[in-house]
């Protein structure tokens, strides 16, 4: 099928054969269609990178009124980058339609300059839900008339804790508005959103239902926790190609991994919430224009970059959720392409692995982590290749050749074939001589091990937690004027605290609540336990020396209107201030037991001495 076949008007069809669009893709050959003959809502389930912009924005632009200067198509979408991107991708659509506008309007941005945007009123609005709730409630935004709503990476929102915010926005538009919902999965909490919300919708699946993309290839490799770094450096030596996302846990271990890599020659740089929009801008930009090979980031930060043509997801850690795994891998094989999606682990997450076959449906192959010699192998035979298919510029190089030949003219074919791979090649050579493997047993039989040995990777977790959420110290004094160390006993002690998030309504639910400090502190690390929710407030657990990053985090968000507090002091603390009272109180009888009895020796008065 061709694009004149899906009935798109002539000045589409026109700017689809400008972008070099041969093809629909699959879900574009089925939801375009749909959208220009019936009326119905539509969900529509498909992996990132699909082609799901064009889908539901090539119809919408067919079907607006370009003369009718009113807000006509909202697109909501869970971030800044991925709201810049829909609507430049918009834009390049509605090329040959001038008198459409469409406007992104986002947080991190000055509200005032996307004011003055707004001052001629667009077709399109692309929105993130906190900035359009801001708009709404200034007046600078009306709803009221809008025939299309979108919401793009819907699992995405829900997982960011925009669950609250879409329900108001759903609120305010009209009943007989149009309404298409776009995930890659579909949780619970999506399912309830589509049926609360959308008339009759017809589903479109693109592959299966909550699976990974089909042109990804899964593979993994198993080492001790404490050779993650080594496996990763050997995965990217043996594939010198390699052009990719490097997912860490937290944002501290990503820049450690990034640093690492840089000191290690590679060509690398990190991705992480401490960045500045001006600092992140850059960094992705010069990934996007491959001048970095390697980008080492967190989830949260990864969102809303959109590169089509990645080889590698490298996952340094599993995601603790399987959804995440499948958003990781569905960002590289996009486009008719074959991506590969690898995962670093050791013995304790294998069951993870079995896990994530069963969710995607496909196959995890297991490969051994490359020894020295395979890696130098790899690494001269690409360098061989790279010279062969060199283009030479004869014009540009002939002046220097005389002076080389001369320069070289001593040495034999084999002397020069022999020096150019040592220059080349003499690190690998010299850094793999004596590496040694690091690959472990699927299931390693304990009475072969040491008792340290056994104990290997429950110590490193250990010290993995005590040290996972340290990314933000230099901002962690006390809001009543003590510092970390008076109010806090030591790391890893923990805090109860509570949040004005409560009440009985299925949005209420521990998922939720994790979704809205997460959207709230932009910080996955931190680490939530024993919630208890109850009709006004939700109560919960978290790492002593987290508790004022979260209060500050939603004191400076008044807009959601939600606050947390401490409700009790750090675990432990009150148990040693009452053995301290408990020592103090046995010191003093201990003291009053020594002292010397004045009356001791003197004879004593009384019945006794009468009786003599």
């Amino acid at each position: 099928m061709s694009f004149e076949e899906l009935g798109l008007r002539p000045e589409l069809l026109k700017a689809t054969e400008k972008l070099g669009f041969v093809e629909p893709m699959p879900i574009q050959e089925q939801v375009i269609p749909y959208m220009l003959n019936e009326n119905a809502d539509l969900v529509g389930l498909a992996q990132t990178g699909t082609g799901k912009t064009a889908a539901f924005g090539l119809p919408i632009l067919n079907m607006i009124d370009a003369n009718e200067k009113k807000i006509q198509a909202l697109v909501l979408s869970p971030t800044r980058e991925l709201c810049i991107q829909i609507a430049n991708d918009l834009k390049h659509y509605a090329e040959f339609i001038p008198q459409v506008k469409v406007v992104p309007v986002y947080g991190g941005e000055n509200i005032v300059t996307q004011f003055k945007e707004l001052d001629v009123t667009p077709q399109i609005l692309v929105a993130t839900p906190g900035r359009l709730i801001d708009l709404i409630e200034r007046k600078k935004v009306s709803l009221s008339e809008i025939n299309y709503l979108v919401l793009d990476e819907a699992d995405e929102m829900l997982n960011m804790g925009f669950i609250e915010d879409i329900e108001t926005i759903l609120q305010g538009v009209p009943e007989d508005r149009r309404t298409l919902l776009f995930s890659a999965t579909m949780p619970a909490e999506i399912a309830g959103i589509a049926k609360k919300y959308m008339k009759d919708y017809h589903e479109i699946s693109v592959g299966i239902r909550n699976s990974g993309a089909e042109n990804v290839e899964h593979f993994y490799y198993m080492v001790k926790a404490q050779n993650r770094y080594l496996a990763l450096k050997r995965i990217v030596d043996i594939n010198p190609d390699i052009y990719g996302i490097v997912f860490c846990r937290t944002r501290q271990e990503t820049k450690e991994v990034a640093d690492k890599l840089m000191q290690d020659g590679y060509n690398a740089d990190a991705l992480h919430g401490d960045l500045s929009q001006a600092q992140r801008d850059y960094v992705m930009n010069r990934f996007r224009i491959h001048n970095l090979q390697l980008l080492v980031a967190t989830d949260v930060a990864a969102r809303g970059l959109d590169v089509s043509d990645l080889t590698h997801i490298i996952n340094y850690n599993l995601p603790d959720e399987n959804e995440v795994y499948i958003h990781r891998s569905g960002r590289t094989g996009r486009a008719g392409k074959q991506g590969v999606s690898i995962s670093i682990i050791h013995v304790k997450e294998l069951h993870k692995i079995k896990a994530l076959e069963k969710i995607t449906k496909k196959q995890f192959t297991r490969l051994m982590v490359p020894n020295g010699l395979e890696i130098c192998k790899k690494q001269l035979f690409h360098l061989i290749d790279k010279m062969e298919n060199v283009q030479v510029n004869d014009e540009q190089i002939e002046v220097f050749l005389p002076h080389i030949y001369k320069k070289l003219g001593y040495l034999t074919k084999e002397d020069i074939i022999n020096r150019f791979v040592s220059l080349e090649f003499n690190r690998f050579l010299d850094y793999y001589k004596d590496a040694q493997d690091i690959n472990i047993e699927d299931r390693p039989s304990r009475n072969k091990r040491s008792k340290d040995d056994r104990n290997d990777d429950d110590r490193r977790s250990k010290a993995y937690d005590s040290r996972r959420d340290d990314n933000h110290k230099e901002n962690r004094n006390s809001r009543r004027g003590r510092s970390d160390d008076e109010y806090y006993p030591e790391r890893g002690t923990k805090v109860r605290m509570k949040i004005n998030f409560g009440g009985s309504s299925d949005k209420v639910t521990p998922k939720n609540l994790l979704g809205l400090i997460n959207s709230t502190t932009d910080d996955r690390s931190i680490s939530i336990t024993n919630i208890e929710i109850t009709d006004k407030f939700s109560f919960f657990d978290v790492y002593a020396d987290q508790a004022n990053k979260l209060i500050d985090a939603f004191e400076s968000q008044p807009r959601k209107g939600y606050y947390v507090d401490l409700v009790s002091e750090p675990y432990g603390k009150k148990q040693k201030r009452e053995k301290q009272e408990y020592d103090r109180k046995a010191e003093r009888k201990r003291k009053e037991r020594k002292k010397p009895d004045k009356n001791k020796g003197k004879r004593r008065s009384g019945r006794r001495s009468d009786r003599k």
